[in-house]
């Protein structure tokens, strides 16, 4: 090899691990609360997105275009509560929209990046939903204690990961172990299983032979939060957020987007409202 080859082949590997080191460069969380800022204020019609170059957009697990998705459509937003991975540089935010011409609750998973945002998906919920109701959402929601975990007390990234995957193995075999902490409620959809007392538990029944697939976490050990989406046995779409308390489930939160009739739950009985 001579010197002219030896050279360039340097430069080659320098320029690789300069673009790699870029690639995966790491984010604080606030890199990605000022992502998240930026897709609520885009998403109200007030701002537009930082997006990377060849950025992904994807609505209900289908990729589509920026302009062609509710993204682009301006929300009269209520509410909102986020999580942020900086291990993934991933963040999800449960958005609520009680606005009377088109209710919405929008689960949204953005990817940052050098600063700005690579991915954005978004599973929209509306009327034809399963169990859906905005207004229920927006009067229980907001109500929880989603704060700041003590750093003492913060359990570990896998740790919330555990408790998710108990919860969705359990509606294939019902002698999995769930970690059910005491309270807690369960928002389904809008419908929910607590009546706010200290013995309110998550624990009232679910289907069994139910495989849960195509699962992906993010997770926030700052707020004992971890959202897992997934896919029913139909191939329907969800989300279940979940708030983790020293290893304890205390709220959960689910969007179902019913791509088939019924989200295919023909079988299911609803969780007990209250």
């Amino acid at each position: 090899m001579n010197r002219v080859t030896v050279g360039f082949f340097v430069f080659c590997v320098s320029l690789a691990t300069a673009v790699q080191g870029m690639a995966q460069a790491p984010c604080t969380r606030a890199d990605l609360q000022s992502a998240v800022n930026s897709y609520i204020a885009a998403q109200r019609g007030s701002a537009s997105l930082p997006l990377a170059p060849s950025a992904k957009y994807v609505e209900n697990t289908v990729e589509s275009s920026f302009d062609k998705g509710i993204v682009k459509t301006p929300l009269k937003i209520d509410f909102t509560r986020s999580l942020l991975d900086t291990e993934i540089c991933e963040t999800f935010t449960e958005v609520i929209v009680t606005d009377k011409s088109h209710p919405y609750v929008l689960g949204v998973r953005l990817k940052v990046a050098n600063g700005r945002i690579s991915e954005l998906e978004t599973l929209v919920t509306d009327a034809d939903d399963w169990l859906f109701n905005a207004d229920n959402y927006l009067k229980y929601s907001p109500a929880e204690d989603w704060s700041v975990i003590p750093a003492g007390s913060r359990d570990s990234r896998q740790t919330l990961i555990v408790a998710a995957n108990a919860y969705f193995d359990v509606f294939d075999d019902n002698s999995v172990k769930v970690p059910w902490g005491t309270p807690c409620n369960r928002l389904e959809g809008g419908i929910r299983t607590g009546r706010g007392m200290p013995d309110d538990s998550c624990n009232v029944g679910v289907p069994s032979g139910m495989k849960l697939t195509n699962r992906r976490f993010i997770a926030d050990p700052e707020t004992g939060s971890v959202v897992g989406f997934i896919r029913w046995p139909s191939s329907v779409p969800d989300s279940h957020l979940f708030r983790v308390e020293g290893g304890k489930l205390r709220f959960v939160h689910s969007l179902t987007v019913c791509t088939v009739p019924n989200c295919g739950f023909a079988q299911r009985a609803p969780a007990t409202p209250r």
